[in-house]
């Protein structure tokens, strides 16, 4: 039988308090898990993964072109959300057949995506021009993604973090992931 004096009870208790206010920090404003559900975002995230998101390093600097970021879902803020961010506030994006054209002040003419990890052919159509603070994401595995091109640009506010960890399947494991 094991019996611990009163210094034992109080150690252990100081080294529960000081972990508690190390990972709760930590767990609420730097860093959280992700579990990718669904197949929108097919081959860059499958199904499964395991993720953790940067919560911390948007409250520094925008969020840029490519990035893979998690996000409130508009329509229903409860749920969580995984896309590749396509589109920055102030540019017009134009989608022809599949075929992505970023018009801005750098590329008045338009500037042609160059998207190699996109999954899928579509045949949507569309043009959408953002507002201060706006973005366009789209999935990666267009035909099966709910997107900016159904509901809409996406509020930097609704934006949680981007992808800075893979966790699993561990073949997969490593830091930013999606990133092409």
């Amino acid at each position: 039988m094991i019996f611990l004096n009163k210094k034992e009870i109080w150690e252990f208790a100081k080294l529960i308090v000081v972990s508690l206010l190390i990972i709760i920090p930590v767990r609420f404003y730097i860093a959280q898990p992700f579990i990718v559900s669904g197949n929108s975002m097919d081959t860059s995230f499958l199904n499964g993964d395991y993720l953790i998101i940067d919560e911390i390093s948007y409250q520094f600097k925008k969020p840029e072109r490519g990035e893979v970021v998690v996000f409130r879902y508009p329509l229903d803020p409860s749920k969580f959300f995984i896309k590749r961010i396509i589109g920055l506030p102030g540019e017009t994006v134009r989608i022809q057949n599949g075929a992505i054209t970023i018009i801005n002040e750098k590329y008045p003419a338009g500037m042609n995506l160059d998207e190699d990890y996109v999954k899928g052919y579509t045949r949507f159509s569309a043009t959408t021009t953002l507002g201060k603070g706006e973005y366009f994401v789209l999935g990666d595995n267009r035909e099966f993604s709910s997107d900016s091109r159904q509901w809409g640009s996406l509020s930097e506010k609704m934006i949680v973090g981007r992808s800075l960890v893979r966790l699993w399947p561990l073949a997969g494991a490593g830091l930013w992931p999606g990133i092409k």
